[in-house]
Formats: C-alpha cells, sequence, structure tokens
C-alpha cells in the first residue's frame, strides 16, 4: 500500500494540472516529501510566476493506515496558505474504488478550497484598509 501514496501524489498532481494548467499566469511547482515506513505524504503546492517568483499556495498530507476491520485506508487532509481552515478526504481501499477519481476529487476539492481561501484572504485585506487609514488619520 505504501506506493499508494506515491501514485496518488502523482494523480492527484496530474488532475490539479489538468484543472488549471496554468495558474495566475504561471505554472505550478511541487514538492513530494514521503515517507514509506510510516505511511505518510505531503504534496506542497506553490506556484512560480513568469517572473520567477514562487508563491505557496497550501499543502496535501496523505496518511495510509490499516483500520480494525483490516480495510485499508488514505485519508488526504487539505490546507491553503493564509487560513485555519482545512478540509479531508477518506478513501476507502475495495476493490470497487476508483483510485484516478479520486485523486481528481481531491485535487477539485483542493483548488476549491483555494479559490474560497484566497477570497477571504481579499475580504481580510479589504476589511483591514479602513482601520488603517483611520488610524493614520
Amino acid at each position: 500500500m505504501s506506493n499508494r501514496l506515491l501514485s496518488l501524489l502523482t494523480e492527484i498532481e496530474r488532475a490539479l494540472v489538468a484543472n488549471d494548467p496554468s495558474p495566475d499566469g504561471g505554472k505550478w511547482d511541487t514538492l513530494r516529501l514521503i515517507n514509506f515506513q510510516q505511511g505518510l505524504a505531503r504534496l506542497t503546492l506553490s506556484v512560480r510566476s513568469p517572473s520567477g517568483v514562487t508563491v505557496g499556495r497550501g499543502v496535501i498530507l496523505l496518511q495510509h493506515f490499516t483500520l480494525a476491520d483490516q480495510t485499508q485506508c488514505v485519508k488526504a487532509n487539505l490546507s491553503w496558505r493564509g487560513v485555519d481552515q482545512t478540509a479531508t478526504h477518506a478513501i476507502y481501499s475495495k476493490p470497487e474504488v476508483n483510485w484516478h477519481g479520486e485523486a481528481a476529487q481531491i485535487a477539485v476539492k483542493w483548488l476549491d478550497g483555494h479559490i474560497a481561501a484566497a477570497e477571504a484572504v481579499a475580504a481580510n485585506e479589504v476589511h483591514a484598509e479602513p482601520s488603517l487609514i483611520s488610524a493614520s488619520a
């Protein structure tokens, strides 16, 4: 099952690129860390702009474990830069599981969350500006 983590990370990365091939006019810059013994993997997501500046976007953490009934499970924890909110997505290893489809769902869920996170950060910046203006006046 440990190879599943590497395959799943690859499928998630491909799905991200397929859904958003040129984020903000740049390209995805990813970093993978995998500990096969612990059953943990991390995909750090950043975007490299055409000018070469890299901006972090968030992280997808994967954890593989065995449930009490001996079912294999992979849990994905999704997080975004600038917000405290996270989301999870569990995949239970069953014969009918479509791992490619699950990876695509994780990618779409992360992209949707990133859009919401960017809007929340922008809204916080807009609300913070009037207080800065009134404090300096």
